[in-house]
């Protein structure tokens, strides 16, 4: 097989690749913000068990969590598994994902100052609106760094999806290489992750400079 065609077979994966990666951010952002908020709940039980929640998923490897997304309904009540694996994929990923940026998200609603709400309340603004417009804007600022290492991370993360099957691209490059014996499509794999997450890098780099609202 030619080194050409070789490219185009894997370069078909990519838009499966790029599915998950972008229906991940979809849903993990907006759901990291919700499970923040609920650790962060005055309920103790609420944040007892988000918290329990939280230290399950970031301390179990998500290659788990995607064969137990995927097969668990089977072998738990009889589910027959998902013909599209995409959607399996996308809900463990987002899961995942909606952990670690909870945390983020929690660090940065902590750091900010209480005086902020105190002045806030005196100028008449609800706790909504305190957050919405005050608070969340700088938050959002200061955690872009942690965010971006982490959108970096799930660029690579993609590949692990090889796992249930899923056809993206490293496991069209891992048939490959097991078909020709040979290491040559993992180096094309290496390459297309190496250009994807430049591009991600650049345009988080461009999202973090316009935020520069506060200098």
């Amino acid at each position: 097989m030619s080194l050409l065609t070789m490219i185009l077979k894997m370069a078909e994966g990519l838009s499966k690749t790029c599915a998950i990666f972008f229906l991940t951010l979809l849903f993990s952002l907006p759901l990291g913000m919700i499970v923040a908020l609920l650790r962060m709940s005055k309920d103790k039980v609420v944040s007892s068990v988000t918290r329990f929640v939280i230290s399950v998923l970031r301390g179990t490897p998500l290659m788990l969590q995607l064969l137990a997304v995927t097969y668990g309904p089977y072998y738990l009540f009889g589910i027959s598994v998902s013909r599209n694996k995409l959607i399996p994929v996308v809900i463990a990923f987002s899961i995942n994902y909606a952990a670690y940026f909870a945390e983020i998200y929690r660090g940065g609603i902590e750091s900010m100052a209480k005086g902020q709400y105190e002045a806030a309340a005196v100028l008449g603004y609800t706790k909504t609106q305190t957050f919405l417009k005050i608070i969340l804007p700088q938050v959002i600022k200061r955690i872009m760094p942690s965010i971006t290492n982490e959108v970096v991370t799930l660029v690579k993360d993609t590949s692990l999806a090889f796992t249930v099957s899923y056809q993206e691209m490293f496991t069209i490059g891992k048939q490959i290489a097991n078909s020709q014996t040979s290491f040559t499509p993992f180096v094309v794999a290496g390459v297309f992750y190496f250009v994807f997450n430049a591009i991600v890098d650049f345009g988080m780099g461009k999202i973090e400079k316009s935020m520069q609202y506060y200098k």
